[in-house]
C-alpha cells in the first residue's frame, strides 16, 4: 500500500505498511481499485453529459465511492469489493446507453475497460502499479501532487455533495465536474499549469458543494441558532450518534421519540444540537464526550449503542463491535450495517432495541457549551459585532476551522486560543473546536470569544460571514479584513474547505500541524508564493506575527 491522503501519514510522507488510521493495506489497496474504476466510469459519463446522455446512476456512484475512500470513513473489505463490482455494473450500463445514443467511445484506459469478478481477480488487480491502480503509478512528482490534490479535493465535495442528495438538493453542474476532473487525472497531455487551474477549479466547485449543503440543510432545519447544548447525561439508556449526515439524525430522532431512549450527540454531530427542527425532541439530551480520536474511551462509559453515520471512525476495541452501528459512506468489518430502502427510509429499531438493554451513560463531564454561530447568527449580530470592531473592541478574528487528531502537536491549538490576547475572537467550524470550546475565553460585549458555525462543511458559514463584512466595512479585498486564518486539518473534507477558500481568494492561510505529505516540493512553493501558504511554528510567535 502507499497512502498519504492525511495528515498522519506515516513519518510525514506516507504510509506502507498500515494505515496510521487503522486501515490494512489490503482495504488500501481496494480503495485504490474504487479509485481506478471511478477514473473509468467518469470518462464514459464525461462522454454522455456531453452528448446528451445523462445517467444519476453514474453520478450517485461516483459521488458514494469517493465518499467510501475518505478517511476513517469505511474499513470493511467486503463492502468495498462489492462497490467495485457495482461499480463495473454502472460502467457497462453506461457503455450501453452510449452505444444506443451512437457515441463513439474511441480508444479507452484501461479503467474503462477492465473486468474483475473474483475476490482473487480484484486482489491481484488492486496492486496492479502497471495499469495504473495507485498513487504512485504517476512517475512525476508534480503531477501526482497536482492530481491527488484534486482527487483529495473531489473526495472532501463528494461528501458534502453526498448530504445534500439526501436531503434532496442536486446541481447536475456539481456531478459533471466531478467526473471532468476524475478524468483529467487521467490525461498525460496537461501541463503543471493546467493541473493547477484544475485545482482552483476544484475550490470553486467546493464552494458550490457547500453552498448547495447549506442551503438543503437550513432550508429543511431551519437557520442554526445560538444556543447552549448539555455536556452531562441523564439516567435514561441512549443512543450515541456521531458524523455528519443530518437526515439520519432525524430519523433516529422520529424513531427514538416516546421509547424512553435517550439520544445524545458525539464529535461532528455535536451542530446538531444548533438547528431549530431538532429543538422539539425532548430525548435529545445533548452533547457527550469530545473528538473522534477519543471514542475508544468514550464509547466505553457511555455504555449504550454508536450510531456512525460517516466517517471518523476509530478501529474499536472487541468489545465494542457488538454495539457500534454503521450507515451510509461508513462501515467497518462485524459492525451492523444499516442500509436506507428505495425511499431513503432507515430502520434503527435493532439499535433502539438494543440501547433498551444496557446501562445509562457513565458522566464524564458536566456544563454546557455554546454554538450555533453560522451565518444567519451572526448577521443577526451583525451590528453588534460591526461596532465592536470599529470601537476597538475585537482587533482581529481568528479563523481556526478544521479538524482535529491524536497528535500530541495538535496540543499547540488549545495554547493558542489560551494565549490570544484580549479583543480576539476565534470563528471555528469542524472539529478542531474540541481543542479550545471548553475553555473559560468570556466574551467581549456579550459576544463570545468562540464563535462556533458548526460543523467542517460549515465552514462555508465563515467565508460567507468574512464577504459580508468584505461589504460591510467597503473593503476592495477580503485580504483587507482584520481575520487571521490559522487551520488544522486532517483529512479530505479539510482539503476541498482549503481549495475553496483559496477560490474566494483568501490569503495567507496557515496550515497545520503539519503540511500535506502530498504536495511535493514544488507544489507547495507554488501555494507558498501565489497564496501566502505556510506552516505553524511556536505559539507566542505565531501570534505575534498574526497581530502585527
Amino acid at each position: 500500500m502507499f497512502c498519504y491522503q492525511c495528515q498522519e501519514a506515516a513519518k510525514g510522507t506516507g504510509c506502507t505498511i498500515q494505515g496510521v488510521c487503522g486501515k490494512t493495506n489490503h482495504v488500501a489497496n481496494l480503495q485504490d481499485l474504487l479509485i481506478y474504476t471511478l477514473k473509468g466510469i467518469a470518462v464514459l459519463n464525461e462522454k454522455g453529459k456531453a452528448a446528451g446522455v445523462k445517467s444519476p446512476e453514474a453520478d450517485f456512484h461516483i459521488m458514494h465511492s469517493l465518499f467510501m475512500t475518505i478517511t476513517n470513513a469505511n474499513f470493511d473489505d467486503a463492502a468495498i469489493a462489492k462497490t467495485i463490482k457495482e461499480g463495473l455494473a454502472v460502467r457497462e450500463a453506461l457503455k450501453a446507453s452510449l452505444a444506443a445514443k451512437g457515441v463513439e467511445l474511441g480508444d479507452l484506459h484501461d479503467c474503462a475497460t477492465f473486468s474483475v469478478s473474483t475476490d482473487e481477480q480484484i486482489e491481484a488487480k488492486s496492486t496492479d502499479l502497471k495499469a495504473g491502480v495507485g498513487v504512485l503509478a504517476t512517475e512525476n512528482e508534480d503531477v501526482r501532487s497536482l492530481r491527488e490534490l484534486v482527487i483529495y479535493g473531489l473526495k472532501g465535495m463528494a461528501a458534502y455533495a453526498h448530504h445534500a442528495y439526501n436531503i434532496g438538493a442536486e446541481k447536475e453542474e456539481i456531478y459533471a465536474f466531478i467526473s471532468k476532473a476524475l478524468a483529467a487525472t487521467l490525461d498525460d497531455s496537461l501541463t503543471a499549469d493546467e493541473l493547477v487551474a484544475l485545482v482552483m477549479e476544484t475550490g470553486k466547485y467546493g464552494v458550490e458543494a457547500m453552498a448547495l449543503l447549506d442551503g438543503a440543510n437550513t432550508g429543511k432545519y431551519g437557520n442554526p441558532e445560538l444556543s447552549e447544548v448539555n455536556i452531562g447525561v441523564r439516567n435514561n439508556p441512549a443512543i450515541l450518534i456521531s458524523g455528519h449526515d443530518l437526515t439520519d439524525m432525524e430519523q433516529l430522532m422520529e424513531q427514538t421519540k416516546g421509547t424512553g431512549v435517550d439520544v445524545y450527540t458525539h464529535s461532528e454531530m455535536l451542530p446538531a444540537n444548533y438547528y431549530p427542527a431538532f429543538k422539539k425532541y425532548d430525548n435529545l439530551v445533548g452533547n457527550y464526550g469530545n473528538s473522534w480520536w477519543k471514542q475508544k474511551e468514550e464509547f466505553e462509559s457511555f455504555n449504550g449503542p454508536v450510531l456512525f453515520t460517516t466517517n471518523c471512525i476509530v478501529p474499536p476495541r472487541p468489545e465494542h463491535i457488538s454495539r457500534i452501528y454503521t450507515t451510509g459512506a461508513a462501515g467497518y468489518p462485524g459492525c451492523t450495517h444499516i442500509v436506507a430502502d428505495e425511499n431513503g427510509k432507515k430502520d434503527f429499531s435493532a439499535i433502539i432495541a438494543q440501547a433498551k438493554t444496557l446501562a445509562a451513560p457513565t458522566e464524564i463531564e458536566t456544563g454546557s457549551i455554546v454554538g450555533g454561530f453560522a451565518h444567519a447568527q451572526v448577521f443577526a449580530l451583525a451590528d453588534k459585532v460591526v461596532d465592536a470592531v470599529k470601537s476597538g473592541a475585537i482587533k482581529k478574528f481568528f479563523v481556526m476551522a478544521g479538524c482535529d487528531g491524536r497528535m500530541k502537536s495538535r496540543e499547540y491549538y488549545t495554547e493558542f486560543a489560551e494565549k490570544l490576547p484580549e479583543g480576539t475572537v476565534i470563528l471555528t467550524a469542524g472539529c478542531a473546536k474540541y481543542r479550545y470550546n471548553k475553555l473559560p475565553l468570556g466574551d467581549i460585549g456579550g459576544i463570545p470569544r468562540v464563535l462556533d458555525a458548526g460543523q467542517c462543511n460549515d465552514s462555508y458559514s465563515l467565508a460567507v460571514i468574512a464577504l459580508k463584512l468584505k461589504e460591510v466595512f467597503e473593503l476592495n479585498d477580503i485580504n483587507e479584513l482584520p481575520i487571521a486564518y490559522n487551520i488544522a486539518w486532517y483529512e479530505q473534507k479539510a482539503v476541498i474547505v482549503l481549495l475553496a477558500l483559496l477560490y474566494l481568494g483568501v490569503k495567507n492561510i496557515h496550515l497545520g500541524p503539519t503540511l500535506p505529505a502530498f504536495l511535493s516540493p514544488n507544489v507547495a512553493k507554488v501555494l507558498v508564493e501565489t497564496f501566502g501558504i505556510a506552516g505553524i511554528g511556536k505559539v507566542e510567535d505565531d501570534i505575534a506575527l498574526f497581530m502585527a
